[in-house]
C-alpha cells in the first residue's frame, strides 16, 4: 500500500480522511457508504486537509471503528485494519470491502437507519430508487427486454442528455411509483446511471 500516494490524491469515492473518531454514528454512514458501492478505506490520523497527524490511541481508535461497525451498521460490517508509519506517525487504516448483501444501514442520533453511498469524497443518503437497486442486484440485460415505457424513457435521454423522476414520470403520465419501478429496472440492465448528490438525482443514459 502506498500509503503517501492515497494521501496525495485526495479524499475520494474509495478513500477517506479522518484525523479521529468522535462519533460511531458520524463514522457508521461512511462504512455503509464505502460497503455499499465499491468499498473504501479510511485512514485514521489523517486530517482533511491531507496532513498526517497520527492516531493517539490507536487501539481506542479501532475500538470505536468496530462498534460503529458491529452496533450501528446493519447487516454489520467487518473491517480490516492495518497500521501504517508516516513521518514516523501511525495511521490506521481500516479496510472496508464491498458488499454482497446490500443494502446496508446506519443508525443516526434519533435512532432511525438510514441507507448511504459513496459519491466522490461524500457519503451520501440514497434514494428510494438507489435503495431498490442495491436490494435487488444486478441483472443480466439478455434476460430482459425493453417495455413501450422503456423506449419512452430511453429516447428522451437520448434527446435531453438527463432528467430526473418527476421528469420521467410526467414524460409518461404515469405515477412516481410505476416511473421509478422502470428506472429500477433500466439502472439494473445497465441502460441508465444514477447521478446523486445532497441536493439532487438525475440520470443519464449509460455510456
Amino acid at each position: 500500500m502506498n500509503i503517501r500516494k492515497l494521501i496525495l490524491e485526495g479524499e475520494n469515492a474509495s478513500v477517506d480522511f479522518k484525523k479521529t473518531i468522535s462519533s460511531c454514528e458520524k463514522i457508521a454512514k461512511t462504512l455503509v457508504a464505502f460497503a455499499n458501492n465499491q468499498g473504501g478505506m479510511l485512514l485514521i490520523g489523517v486530517a482533511d486537509d491531507g496532513s498526517v497527524k497520527g492516531v493517539k490511541s490507536e487501539e481506542e481508535e479501532r475500538f470505536m471503528i468496530t462498534k460503529a461497525a458491529h452496533v450501528y451498521c446493519k447487516p454489520a460490517i467487518e473491517p480490516e485494519f492495518e497500521e501504517v508509519y508516516v513521518d514516523h506517525k501511525t495511521v490506521l487504516v481500516a479496510k472496508i470491502p464491498q458488499s454482497d448483501i446490500k443494502p446496508h444501514y446506519a443508525l443516526d442520533e434519533n435512532q432511525k437507519w438510514w441507507v448511504y453511498f459513496r459519491v466522490k469524497d461524500k457519503s451520501v443518503l440514497a434514494s428510494k430508487i438507489l435503495v431498490d437497486v442495491l436490494k435487488k442486484g444486478k441483472l443480466e440485460s439478455n434476460l430482459l427486454s425493453y417495455t413501450d415505457q422503456d423506449r419512452i424513457f430511453l429516447q428522451h435521454l437520448k434527446e435531453q442528455h438527463r432528467a430526473t423522476l418527476k421528469e420521467l414520470a410526467k414524460l409518461t403520465r404515469s405515477s412516481y411509483k410505476n416511473a421509478q419501478k422502470t428506472i429500477v429496472n433500466l439502472i439494473l440492465m445497465g441502460s441508465i446511471t444514477p447521478h446523486i448528490s445532497e441536493k439532487e438525482e438525475y440520470f443519464t443514459l449509460s455510456n
